[in-house]
């Protein structure tokens, strides 16, 4: 069985036994994580879209909290002196899913 989810503005594949690594979730390493939001259900059933997967939700466990690699973002304008050079790190949650209902 697997589902689609969506959480952080992206949409996620998952089935029993994934680990992923979405937006950063509040919660603590070990804790439970509920996705609420179902866009798809599939299995042996079939497939469920839209309004049939309304009561469906993904459950997880909260692996533990990191950031991502850096990424530079470099901004400049030829012949002008002008030059920015600036980091971001992203804030992540790594997520092991246990089960679809």
């Amino acid at each position: 069985m697997y589902a689609v989810i969506r959480t952080g503005g992206k949409q996620y594949k998952v089935s029993q036994g994934d680990v992923l690594r979405v937006e950063t979730v509040a919660g603590d390493a070990g804790g439970e994580v509920i996705f609420d939001d179902v866009l798809m259900v599939g299995g042996d059933e079939g497939l469920k879209v839209g309004e049939a997967t309304e009561g469906a939700k993904v459950t997880g466990t909260i692996i533990r909290q990191m950031r991502d690699k850096k990424v530079i973002v470099f901004k400049k304008k030829r012949r002008k002196n002008y030059i920015r050079t600036q980091g971001h790190r992203q804030n992540l949650t790594v997520v092991r899913i246990s089960g679809i209902s």
